[in-house]
């Protein structure tokens, strides 16, 4: 009794703000709840209209998985090119590592108001770096061309946290691996591939799956700053399920939602979970 008296205010937590919150969202998912008036059952109406009717539903789920497939690369591919520079044992590198890791403890609103003077098309600092290497100068957030891209490149400034943790596996690598690889006549590019990458793997693994659920939960950004625009080219699926909840107080309709994005999160973790079989190495040959 003791010991559940200590784990009793967990215990009260999770029911009271995780599992009840699951199962009223779940049970609001199949009513028509306008929140100013009482939740009408109408059993899975929200999602057959989603799946059938809802033409910027598969728009914008499309273009969060597009997003995904571009940006994830990107942001996975960055943190280990720049925790290998970092891994180097040269004069002053910790500083390095602290200054590219920084801007990954910036507050997400305070980044995005940050990179919204950046991208300003007038006087912004990316115009700026084009007119000195006289390029054209881009219109950035107000064109739809260059607003996915723009969005893309912003992500990478915070790849810090990625970078930390890529750092800290390639510095757990054996050196005796290395050793061994190098009597065999082994190349850096074979090194790399046959010794460093499976050595690492489990946290690349982590960093994928990680991303595919941050993925689909990209909001805060995209919020902050072009709410969806221009002409929609940045309604993230996240920011659309908010639309629907806060702005057209359609709550039923966006708990639906909810619960098809829970879907296709669970769904794309477990293909990558179950391709880690054949690309996820673990010291030991355990998982």
């Amino acid at each position: 009794m003791i010991g559940l008296a200590f784990v009793s205010p967990w215990i009260i937590g999770f029911l009271v703000f995780t599992l009840y919150p699951v199962i009223a969202s779940f049970h609001y998912s199949l009513t028509d709840y306008a929140v100013l008036r009482p939740p009408r059952f109408v059993g899975l109406q929200n999602y057959i209209t989603l799946l059938t009717r809802d033409e910027y539903f598969w728009r914008y789920a499309v273009y969060n998985t597009v997003f995904m497939f571009l940006g994830l690369p990107l942001g996975i591919g960055s943190g280990l090119c720049l925790a290998i520079l970092l891994n180097q044992k040269l004069k002053g590198m910790a500083g390095f590592r602290a200054l590219l890791y920084l801007p990954a403890v910036v507050p997400p609103v305070a980044g995005a108001m940050l990179w919204l003077w950046v991208f300003n098309p007038q006087y912004g600092l990316a115009n700026s770096v084009m007119d000195i290497l006289h390029l054209p100068k881009l219109n950035w957030l107000v064109d739809p061309q260059t607003a996915k891209p723009a969005m893309i490149f912003m992500d990478l400034w915070g790849v810090g946290g990625g970078m930390i943790i890529t750092l800290a596996a390639l510095q757990g690598v054996p050196a005796h691996l290395y050793e061994a690889a190098l009597l065999d006549g082994a190349g850096v590019l074979t090194r790399f591939r046959h010794v460093t990458l499976p050595m690492i793997s489990p946290v690349l693994f982590f960093q994928l799956i990680m991303g595919i659920i941050g993925t689909f939960q990209y909001f805060t950004s995209a919020m902050v700053m072009t709410r969806g625009g221009p002409g929609m080219a940045t309604m993230f699926y996240a920011l659309y399920l908010f639309n629907n909840a806060f702005q057209y107080f359609k709550m039923g309709y966006a708990c639906a939602m909810a619960w098809i994005l829970f879907a296709i999160t669970l769904s794309l973790s477990l293909l990558v979970i179950w391709s880690g079989k054949r690309w996820v190495h673990y010291e030991g040959g355990e998982r």
